[in-house]
Parts: structure tokens; C-alpha cells; sequence
């Protein structure tokens, strides 16, 4: 299973459209489920505010920020094409670093920013 992983991971570096389907053991609360589907509708090379999904489901942006924050497979499930009002917003709850400077590569990469 894990070189099938490395395989659709690479799949994906190369080619942004590529898709994922990989059995993967999603666990989490029923709220974070309903984020983490509304993250995987999202279309390669566009994005949605916290805020907008947070309207779509009846939450809070923040709520939606922390569910995304707890997504273990965020390259399957994008959650880093959620961003901020006002800018990148976070990502696996860094507000900084490597981790949003991978952000920012995952977005360009997928033409998104």
C-alpha cells in the first residue's frame, strides 16, 4: 500500500490533475468529516474561504480552520486550498514555516494562486 501511496503522490507532483485513490482510514469527529468533505469538492486550481465554507455547513470559521488543521492526509484532502479572508490563512495549524511555504507550493502548483 505504501509504494501505491508514493506512486499517486509522485502521480500528482507531476501532473497537479492527477487523482488519489487510495483507501485511506479517515477518522475524526462527524463535524470534521463534514469539513473534510466539503475540502475534497473543492476544484484542483481554485479555493474557498474558512468563512465560506463554514456558511455552507452552519458553523463558525474558526471550527472550520481546526477541522482543517486536523486532516491527517492534507495533500488527499486539500485542505490547503482553504484560505483566509484576507490572505493564506494557516495550514496543519502552522501559521508559518515550512509547512506554509508548502501551502504556498501545493497552490501554485495547482495553478490556484
Amino acid at each position: 500500500m505504501l509504494a501505491e501511496a508514493a506512486r499517486q503522490i509522485e502521480r500528482y507532483r507531476d501532473d497537479p490533475d492527477a487523482d488519489f485513490d487510495l483507501p485511506l482510514d479517515v477518522r475524526g469527529t462527524p463535524f470534521q468529516a463534514k469539513v473534510w468533505r466539503a475540502l475534497s469538492r473543492i476544484p484542483r486550481g481554485e479555493t474557498r474561504t474558512y468563512g465560506a465554507i463554514a456558511k455552507a455547513l452552519g458553523s463558525a470559521a474558526r471550527a472550520v480552520g481546526q477541522a482543517c488543521g486536523e486532516n491527517r492526509f492534507p495533500v488527499v484532502i486539500p485542505c490547503h486550498r482553504v484560505v483566509a479572508a484576507s490572505g493564506l490563512g494557516g495550514f496543519a495549524h502552522a501559521r508559518g514555516g515550512y509547512l506554509m511555504d508548502a501551502k504556498r507550493w501545493l497552490l501554485r502548483h495547482e495553478r490556484a494562486i
